[in-house]
């Protein structure tokens, strides 16, 4: 009896990853699809460039066709060996172009699309201070230093567990969650100085007769 193969989209990353290596074209298109936009995410909070993000995109999948042999499933998932792959393409180029990176203020194309990747359900009646909210997250994580920035990004955004981010890191899960530990800590405070603040200015404003001037 004939063997049914399988479709590409009902497969594991493992075996796409071991067809891939095969010369199955359809087995990379479907690794590709399924992973570029969190490899895209990732590099873009990291370097805070639209232009930088598709380039590690581009490099990743091309490195994995390049080295794909190197994946080992003891080590982590496939997911965690493309975003391994993914920062130390970012850090390169973070390291190249150190002071020339430019955070998008509003992460939106040349013709003011939004990305794909990046849209997300909002209130349509706090849609101002949602934006301004998720601005304001966004430019503190970029200011994050980069090894507690990566934690945060692989944790939080791409929901990784601490083992996959250690595998992805190359570091131990320990220092990970120390990492993860104080990088929401890092965040908070950043968060919370802007607000004091305000509050600060609205309270020196406030004239004898209790008005505001």
């Amino acid at each position: 009896m004939q063997k049914i193969k399988s479709e590409p989209s009902t497969l594991h990353d493992d075996e796409l990853l071991r067809r891939m290596l095969s010369g199955d074209e359809e087995a990379f298109r479907e690794l590709y699809r399924r992973r570029q936009a969190g490899i895209y995410r990732f590099a873009l909070r990291m370097s805070g460039s639209e232009v930088i993000a598709e380039d590690v995109v581009q490099e990743t999948f091309l490195t994995l066709m390049r080295e794909g042999a190197r994946y080992n499933a003891e080590k982590g998932s496939v997911s965690a060996f493309l975003f391994g792959i993914a920062r130390n393409h970012v850090l390169k180029r973070l390291e190249r172009d150190r002071g020339l990176v430019q955070i998008d203020a509003h992460l939106e194309s040349n013709d003011g699309v939004i990305p794909e990747q990046l849209i997300v359900d909002g209130d349509p009646l706090g849609e101002l201070t949602h934006n301004e909210l998720i601005d304001s997250v966004r430019q503190a994580v970029f200011a994050l230093p980069a090894r507690y920035r990566e934690v945060m990004l692989l944790c939080d955004l791409e929901e990784m567990s601490y083992v996959e981010a250690a595998a992805t890191i190359g570091c131990a899960v320990g220092t990970v969650r120390s990492r993860l530990h104080r990088a929401r800590a890092m965040l908070t405070a950043r968060l919370a100085a802007p607000a004091e603040s305000e509050r600060g200015r609205r309270h020196h404003r406030v004239s004898p007769a209790g008005c505001l001037v």
